[in-house]
């Protein structure tokens, strides 16, 4: 897995690419947990480029929000292929996350809360 961290005026976007799996998952958080560390206010992940996500990652991003929640950090998740999006509604997780189609539409719902 190779993540590229993007930083904008108004948010972080990070775009993970490949596999979020058991051997992936520690450099992922290690994205993230920098993320909490630098105060992020608006993170969107762009999931295009991610194939497959198993319970590892989908722990990793949950730690995520239990960590920005200190600093009222927000996350959206956006562009997921059809099968890691069910992956992601089968556990519920579409609940907790804002998840789109657009960084545009992710900035939006974040934008809403």
């Amino acid at each position: 897995m190779q993540i590229e961290k993007i930083q904008e005026e108004d948010a972080v976007i990070l775009k993970p690419a490949g596999e979020i799996d058991l051997h992936a998952s520690p450099e992922l958080r290690a994205e993230l947990q920098a993320c909490v560390g630098e105060k992020v206010e608006v993170l969107l992940v762009d999931f295009s480029g991610v194939d497959y996500i198993d319970s590892s990652g989908l722990a990793t991003f949950i730690e995520y929000v239990r960590g920005a929640s200190a600093h009222g950090g927000k996350i959206a998740l956006f562009g997921m292929k059809k099968k890691v999006r069910t992956i992601f509604d089968l556990v519920r997780l579409n609940e907790l996350f804002s998840i789109t189609d657009s960084a545009e539409a992710a900035r939006a719902a974040l934008a809403a809360k």
